[in-house]
């Protein structure tokens, strides 16, 4: 029987990693920017969802089928709307990954220092993206 090797490192110099937790940490930034991005877009096209959907209340009987066909269109506005969901779910999970990666790298490339606490960091999620759907039809409901 022969004994566990140890896994094998490559030395690598402190400027490099905290270079590239820097990069990380920045996507990190960047992803809760598209994620306000996308939340503030979002917003605004319910508003002009909803009023146009208070305008064709406006409209009279005689107009009923531009009517019916206009109010199956923002309801499938609005289905298409689960994209900010999706959208936001691959977000977080790519921030937590980065994350993960960040703080592993200054973890094992920096030693910690005699009586100092080790540095309390969050896994990097093993599973994939919880987003699994690619496209998103009217009346289709996938859950995940």
């Amino acid at each position: 029987m022969t004994a566990p090797q140890a896994p094998s490192t490559i030395p690598l110099p402190v400027a490099l990693v905290a270079d590239l937790q820097d990069a990380l940490l920045m996507a990190i930034t960047d992803l809760k920017r598209l994620e306000g991005l996308l939340d503030h877009a979002t917003n605004n096209l319910l508003a002009h969802f909803d009023a146009a959907n208070q305008g064709l209340a406006g409209l009279v009987d005689s107009q009923g089928d531009a009517l019916n066909q206009a109010r199956h269109s923002l309801r499938q506005g609005v289905t298409e709307l689960q994209f900010h969901d999706m959208a936001s779910q691959l977000i977080v999970h790519t921030g937590k990954v980065l994350q993960g990666c960040a703080w592993k790298l200054a973890d094992e490339a920096i030693a910690s220092e005699a009586g100092e606490l080790a540095l309390k960091t969050e896994p990097i999620p093993q599973r994939p993206s919880p987003v699994t759907q690619s496209e998103m039809d009217a009346g289709a409901i996938e859950l995940f």
